[in-house]
């Protein structure tokens, strides 16, 4: 298809901006010229990418999929040249809330003891699946499953309980614990990455919900006592907030947390990485192991 880098770039670019105008200013080149290139990509493919109107501009279905595999192929050549000039770069570990709430402190120190050569960031973001997918990351703690098809390997760590979150003045507060039922006749806020569903409670019992885009947005809800939420164990210990009281939520299932990666691994440590996860998951307590 004689597809170069730059057509893999120009998308990329546009699908970030959402606008030819964005994507030709972060690539420094007029939007003629970007234009030029994305038909000459369209072309050479055979499918349509980007669909366009006066008003808006958005990635088809086909567009959304190159996208992706685009920034993951840039990125790995990223990786590839930067390896080249100063050595194995860091290990990427991305999540979207809380890691692994009071545990990622000696996870990461004990990572570091143990393998000195290979230095270890987390990176916190809204979907980090999607980052993992895009080559950003190269592996991602998750609470929830990812989407099917995705290329990616999964490996369940261990279980943690759920909580509910109420503002500190409500009268769920003064409980030492809630159940399902107690939240039913409240909104309850959601978000995509929290591990929350209106599926957590039956069918005809079901409160009423909304969602909302990060864990900021959602302390903020339930602090002035829009809503209150539900999440998992971790949260208590990575966001504590002096607006919201975590409690215990007796009759929900437990949250579990899950390691994933590309089929092929985008670090060679990644692997080793999983090991010394599944070591921590087996001697903790406080919280469910899964054996494979």
């Amino acid at each position: 298809m004689n597809v170069e880098l730059r057509h893999l770039r120009a998308l990329a670019a546009i699908g970030d901006e959402g606008t030819i105008t964005g994507a030709a200013a972060v690539l420094h080149i007029s939007q003629p010229a970007l234009s030029r290139t994305l038909e000459q990509l369209e072309s050479r493919v055979g499918v349509r990418l980007v669909e366009r109107t006066t008003r808006a501009l958005a990635l088809t279905e086909a567009g959304q999929r190159l996208y992706e595999r685009a920034h993951l192929i840039l990125h790995q050549l990223d990786d590839a040249l930067a390896e080249v000039a100063a050595g194995v770069r860091p290990l990427r570990i991305g999540f979207a809330w809380a890691a692994l709430g009071d545990r990622t402190v000696p996870l990461l120190r004990t990572w570091r003891e143990e393998h000195p050569g290979t230095p270890l960031r987390v990176h916190r973001g809204d979907d980090p699946e999607a980052a993992l997918r895009r080559g950003e990351i190269d592996a991602a703690l998750l609470r929830t499953m990812p989407a099917p098809g995705a290329g990616l390997e999964v490996w369940p760590l261990y279980r943690e309980r759920r909580l509910a979150a109420v503002p500190e003045d409500d009268p769920l507060a003064r409980r030492p614990a809630v159940r399902l039922a107690d939240l039913a006749d409240r909104s309850v806020v959601l978000c995509a990455t929290a591990a929350t569903t209106a599926g957590l409670w039956h069918e005809g019992r079901r409160p009423r919900t909304f969602e909302v885009a990060n864990v900021d947005e959602w302390l903020t809800v339930i602090a002035t006592g829009e809503a209150v939420g539900v999440t998992a164990e971790a949260t208590e210990h990575s966001h504590p907030h002096p607006g919201v009281r975590y409690l215990p939520l007796s009759d929900a299932p437990p949250v579990t947390v899950r390691l994933v990666w590309p089929r092929t691994p985008a670090h060679p440590a990644t692997l080793t990485f999983l090991d010394h996860l599944r070591d921590m998951a087996h001697d903790m307590t406080g919280a469910e192991s899964l054996e494979s």
